[in-house]
C-alpha cells in the first residue's frame, strides 16, 4: 500500500509540474508573439516615405516606383513619394477606399489617362467591378451626364482589356413608380427638406420640379442602387465636392456623412486623400468647411 501511495503522489506531482511547464511555455509564446508584433509595427512606423511609397505603389500598380528613366523622373519622384509615401498614411482608410476616392476625383476632373491607371489600380487591390461602376454612375447628379459618360467609356475600356464581361449585372432596386418614394426615404433622414425649402419662391413654382428631380434622380435612381452601401456613397460624394470646390454643398454632405455613420476622422482623411489630385486651395477650403460642421 505504501508503495502505491508513493507512486500516486509522484504521478500527481509530475502532472502538476507538467501543467505548470505548459502554462509557462504558453506565457513565453504569447510574450514572444507580442514582442514580434510590436517589432513589426515599429518597423512599419520607422519605414521611410520612400519605402512606404514603393510598397504601396507595387500593390496598386504591380510595378516599381521612382523610375530613373523617362522625361521627368524628378517630378515622378516628388509625386509618387508625396502621394503613396505620405498622403496614403494619413487616417485609417483602407487602400480600396483610397482608390475609390481617387477614381472619383479623377473622373470629376476628366483627367482620363490618370483615371484609367487608377481604375486598374483599384481592381488590383480588390475593388469589385460593380463598385467602380456604381462610383462612376453616381457622378451624374453632381457633374452631369456628359462627363459621367466620358468616365464610363474609360471604365468599360479597362473592363474589356481585363476580360470583365459587360454589361455588369443590374443593381436597380426601384420601379418607375417607386423612384420618388424610395428616393425620399433615403434623402429625408440625411437632408430633411432643405432642398425643397431652398427652391421655394422661383417663378411658377418651378423650384418644386427641381426638388422633385433631385429626389427621384439623385436618391431614387442612384443612391437606391445595390453595389455600394450608403456610407460609401456618401464618402465618395465628399471626393466629388472637394474636387469641384463647392463648399456650400460640401457642408451639407459632411452633415449627411455623419448621419450615414461616417466618423469625423474618416471624413477628414477622405478630404486629405483628394489633396494631391486637386491641390491645396480646394482641400484647405474643404477642411475649413469640415471644421465648421464638426464644431457644431
Amino acid at each position: 500500500m505504501a508503495d502505491i501511495d508513493t507512486f500516486l503522489k509522484f504521478m500527481q506531482t509530475r502532472h502538476s509540474v507538467k501543467k505548470i511547464f505548459v502554462l509557462f511555455m504558453a506565457v513565453i509564446i504569447l510574450q514572444t508573439n507580442s514582442v514580434f508584433a510590436r517589432t513589426i509595427n515599429q518597423g512599419d512606423k520607422n519605414m521611410s516615405r520612400t519605402d512606404i511609397c514603393k510598397k504601396n505603389y507595387k500593390e496598386l500598380f504591380k510595378g516599381e516606383a521612382l523610375p530613373s528613366t523617362g522625361d521627368d523622373p524628378e517630378m515622378m519622384a516628388i509625386l509618387q513619394k508625396y502621394i503613396f509615401g505620405e498622403v496614403f498614411t494619413v487616417g485609417e482608410l483602407d487602400i480600396k477606399t483610397r482608390e475609390m476616392l481617387t477614381v472619383t476625383s479623377l473622373a470629376v476632373q476628366q483627367t482620363l489617362p490618370q483615371l484609367k491607371a487608377h481604375i486598374n489600380a483599384a481592381l488590383n487591390v480588390g475593388v469589385e467591378p460593380v463598385e467602380l461602376r456604381e462610383a462612376i454612375y453616381q457622378l451624374a447628379p453632381f457633374i452631369g451626364f456628359p462627363k459621367t459618360l466620358n468616365a464610363l467609356n474609360i471604365l468599360n475600356e479597362v473592363f474589356k482589356e481585363r476580360g470583365v464581361k459587360t454589361p455588369l449585372k443590374s443593381t436597380v432596386t426601384v420601379s418607375e413608380e417607386e423612384r420618388f418614394i424610395k428616393g425620399e426615404a433615403i434623402q429625408k433622414p440625411l437632408y430633411g427638406q432643405e432642398i425643397e425649402e431652398s427652391m421655394k419662391g422661383l417663378p411658377e413654382n418651378m423650384g418644386a420640379n427641381v426638388s422633385k428631380f433631385l429626389t427621384e434622380v439623385c436618391f431614387g435612381d442612384f443612391y437606391s442602387r445595390d453595389g455600394l452601401d450608403l456610407k460609401t456613397r456618401e464618402l465618395l460624394v465628399i471626393s466629388i465636392l472637394v474636387t469641384t470646390g463647392d463648399t456650400a454643398v460640401l457642408k451639407s454632405h459632411i452633415k449627411g456623412n455623419l448621419k450615414a455613420g461616417n466618423t469625423k476622422e474618416t471624413i477628414t482623411a477622405a478630404i486629405i486623400q483628394c489633396l494631391p489630385y486637386v491641390g491645396f486651395p480646394n482641400t484647405l477650403a474643404a477642411l475649413r468647411t469640415a471644421k465648421e460642421v464638426f464644431a457644431k
